[in-house]
């Protein structure tokens, strides 16, 4: 149905995508498309190695500390964009 893109193609779409966006934006465009990226790896590395810790066998102990606030920081040292992420809690008594 479609053929392989070739030299002309390529040049032809990015030609295209200039005119809509304008060459000024693309830029901003791709730091932001990075800095999701980021975000997202991070979350998923982190949602993972959660998954990874083994559950305790017994029942919650209720004397525990609460867990301590996570910062996601979108960039290293770019602290203009971190925010604190509150952990959910399971309240519920089973």
């Amino acid at each position: 149905m479609f053929g392989r893109l070739g030299a002309p193609e390529i040049i032809l779409i990015l030609v295209v995508i200039i005119l809509l966006f304008g060459a000024k934006k693309l830029p901003d465009m791709a730091r932001s498309l990075g800095k999701s990226a980021r975000i997202l790896k991070s979350e998923a590395k982190a949602m993972k190695s959660e998954g990874q810790e083994s559950a305790p066998a017994g029942p919650p102990n209720t004397d525990e500390q609460p867990p301590a606030q996570r910062t996601i920081q979108a960039a290293p040292g770019d602290v203009t964009s971190s925010r604190p992420v509150s952990e959910p809690t399971d309240t519920t008594k089973r």
